[in-house]
């Protein structure tokens, strides 16, 4: 038995050192790539930079467009992440306390937008935004077109998730307060959203971290160059025939960034949000 338990794990490790490999490796080849020159990276792509081309780094660093576009990544994240906060704290309420007709079928029509990802409804989206523009509302080439549809999307899988947390807070807690004086929305709000922080913390960080490395929503509905967001950024480094692939390492390194430091203080948070609950008493 000792035997074949240490077998087994050996191989879990095993499995797991080809994953860290899988994972770190793109990451190590982005990193050199971004402290090398053009043709360095194709002659030499795994090599450690001998000498570092630092000047890359500062080089975007001291763009004024690396900044604008560090503004508008921060005010889309920001927006997508309050809306979604927001939008789905309130519905996941509706749906796990309140009882009126309908609900189970409405909560289905929501679940059923995950069969829907934004790869596959693009092109509608990008119709109905075009509708509206001609209506005088302005969604195309506007943030808050970029926005709105992040928004949409981070709907139906966070009401998900939230549903489930406020609907294992008990109800004789809900009894109580309402006999204590409390209408619906003070129980919501002093009651029942303290009590589900570590969820609400993690549908925050899982839609921080989308938001920020999103591309295909500002490809679609950005058009000036002056509202790029950091993933589209790279598109600046394109020439007729090619790319300057030192510029672009560098460019994604520094946009990357911001992303790594915010995982690292919310990891936590994203993982007990995720399982508190999961086992209960």
């Amino acid at each position: 038995m000792k035997a074949k338990s240490f077998l087994v794990r050996v191989l879990q490790y095993f499995i797991l050192s080809i994953v860290v490999v899988v994972i770190f490796v793109p990451v190590v080849i982005l990193i050199f790539g971004s402290l090398k020159t053009t043709g360095q990276m194709y002659s030499h792509p795994y090599a450690f930079p001998n000498p570092p081309h630092w000047e890359n780094l500062v080089g975007i660093l001291n763009t004024p467009a690396f900044w604008r576009m560090l503004l508008n990544s921060l005010l889309v994240m920001t927006g997508t992440t309050a809306g979604v906060v927001f939008v789905c704290g309130l519905a996941a309420f509706v749906f796990a306390r309140l009882d009126f007709r309908g609900k189970n079928w409405l909560f289905n029509l929501f679940t059923i937008g995950l069969m829907f990802p934004i790869n596959v409804a693009i092109l509608p989206v990008y119709f109905v935004l075009r509708q509206m523009n001609e209506m005088g509302i302005t969604m195309i080439d506007s943030l808050i077109g970029v926005i709105i549809v992040q928004l949409a999307f981070q709907i139906s899988g966070n009401v998900l998730i939230l549903r489930g947390f406020f609907t294992s807070v008990p109800a004789e807690l809900q009894d109580a307060a309402y006999i204590d004086g409390c209408t619906v929305f003070d129980f919501f709000w002093r009651i029942l959203l303290p009590l589900v922080k570590p969820a609400l913390a993690a549908v925050a960080a899982l839609t921080m971290i989308a938001s920020w490395n999103d591309l295909l929503v500002p490809l679609v509905v950005l058009n000036s160059d002056k509202l790029w967001t950091l993933p589209l950024g790279t598109m600046q480094f394109q020439g007729q025939y090619g790319q300057d692939l030192a510029l672009v390492s560098a460019f994604v390194a520094l946009s990357a960034i911001p992303t790594i430091i915010f995982y690292i203080f919310a990891e936590r948070q994203i993982v007990s949000g995720l399982t508190a609950g999961a086992v209960k008493g």
